[in-house]
Formats: C-alpha cells, sequence, structure tokens
C-alpha cells in the first residue's frame, strides 16, 4: 500500500516539471495556456481502488469477513476529523476478541493442511515405492530418486559452486509449476542455495549431464508447500540439465 502510494505521489509529482518544460518551450510572447486542473473525483478513485483492492484481496486471503460500512464508516471520520465512535477500551476488547478468532481459525487451516500433507505424503511415498524398481532408477540413502537422461563428461559441482542449469518441474499428476525449458532461458543459482533433492541430485551430475530427479517432500517444500501450485506434502519430479559450473 505505501509502495503504491508512492507511485502515485511520484506520477503527480513528475507532472508539475514535465509542464514547466513545455511552458518554456512556448515562442515568446505567446501567453500561457491555462494550467490544465485535475480530475480529482478520478484521482482519488484511483488511490482508493489501489488501497482498497489491497485491503480487500488481505481480507479474502485471510477469510476475514469484514462489515464494510463500519470500515469506510471510520474511514470518513478520520477525514473529517470526527471523535471514535467507539471508546479505546471497547476497541481493545474488540480487537482482542477478533485475535482469539483468528488463532482458532489459523489453528483449523493448519490441523487441514497437516491432514492434506499426509494424504499427499503417502501417495507420494507409494509412487516412489513403486518408481524405484523400475530399471534405470537409483535410490540414494535420503531417499532421492534419480535417472540419467545423458551422462555428460565434465566436472561436478561441490556445494560452494554456482551452477547453470535447465529444468523442467512436474508435480506427480503431471502439472508442471516451474520450467526454465517453458521460458526459453536457463537459470543460475547456488548449489546450496535450492532444496536439498536438488543440492543432493546436483552434485551427483557431470557438466553436459541431463538428469530426472524424484525428489519426496522431506527433500522438497515438505508440509508447508510452496506457493499455489505445489500443495503440503507433494513429491516432485525435474528434468534437470547441468550446462555449466560458475566459480
Amino acid at each position: 500500500m505505501k509502495a503504491t502510494l508512492r507511485l502515485v505521489c511520484a506520477a503527480l509529482a513528475v507532472a508539475s516539471p514535465l509542464s514547466a518544460q513545455t511552458e518554456t518551450a512556448k515562442p515568446a510572447g505567446e501567453a500561457a495556456a491555462p494550467a490544465a486542473s485535475a480530475s480529482m473525483d478520478k484521482v482519488s478513485y484511483f488511490i482508493g481502488s489501489q488501497i482498497g483492492g489491497n485491503i480487500a484481496n488481505n481480507f479474502k486471503q485471510q477469510g476475514i469477513d469484514i462489515d464494510l460500512d463500519a470500515f469506510l464508516g471510520a474511514v470518513r471520520d478520520q477525514f473529517e476529523g470526527k471523535p471514535s465512535k467507539y471508546t479505546p477500551e471497547e476497541l481493545e476488547t474488540a480487537m482482542k476478541g477478533f485475535e482469539e478468532v483468528m488463532k482458532g481459525k489459523q489453528a483449523e487451516l493448519q490441523a487441514q493442511q497437516a491432514a492434506k500433507a499426509g494424504e499427499t505424503k503417502a501417495a507420494g511415498a507409494k509412487f516412489l515405492a513403486d518408481n524405484g524398481k523400475k530399471e534405470g532408477v537409483k535410490t540414494t540413502a535420503s531417499g532421492l530418486q534419480y535417472e540419467v537422461l545423458k551422462q555428460g563428461d565434465g566436472a561436478k559441482p561441490v556445494p560452494t559452486d554456482k551452477v547453470n542449469v535447465h529444468y523442467h518441474g512436474t508435480l506427480l499428476n503431471g502439472k508442471v509449476f516451474d520450467s526454465s525449458v517453458d521460458r526459453g532461458e536457463p537459470i543460475t543459482f547456488g548449489v546450496q542455495e535450492v532444496i536439498k533433492g536438488w543440492t543432493e541430485g546436483l552434485q551427483l551430475m557431470s557438466v553436459g549431464s541431463k538428469y530426472k530427479f524424484y525428489i519426496p517432500s522431506d527433500l522438497a517444500y515438505g508440509d508447508n508447500g510452496a506457493g499455489a501450485d505445489i500443495g503440503p506434502g507433494e513429491t516432485l519430479v525435474f528434468e534437470v540439465e547441468l550446462l555449466k559450473i560458475e566459480k
């Protein structure tokens, strides 16, 4: 929200020097045109839509069913310098009750997430057990599985190296959640700056190799998941091509 307001203020500030430059460019003796008046209803609406959009999205994500009339009334009272409708004690009591409700919702959400993670991890464990029996699939002591699609003959990275790779990541159902291949641009990062499955797997590879990794959730993002696409307890599949090592 603060960033949005800074952008709005910056945009308004830029208008002044631009107008000044235009004025100085007029031929000598020519009358200056009247200054354009800002359409403050639209400017105000824009600012309100930016701030309101951020607040609305935040409330929706947290499952907060706000009383919009009371909210807007408080904003109007602040602008108009009116006294608060409620005493500080009333507001503090209400907020304490609200915090308890939110703690309950959070605990419920965590319980649901843990249950879902358990189901997903069980499905992942079954997949890995079957997958590990396939020809060409190897399983390390940590539980990471890999398959050599192309064997290179270059050096192997160490934990302190940076590597440049192409990768294609999917869930067990085949859904693509991230892919440098699809973006058409490889990525560089530190060997220890990624999930555990990647850190271990990269050190098995020689430059020029392409491996397929099957990464159990405890070597990936665990019970928390990552973003909207990787849910709790997900087993991940990556095709990784090690292009070069950057010291």
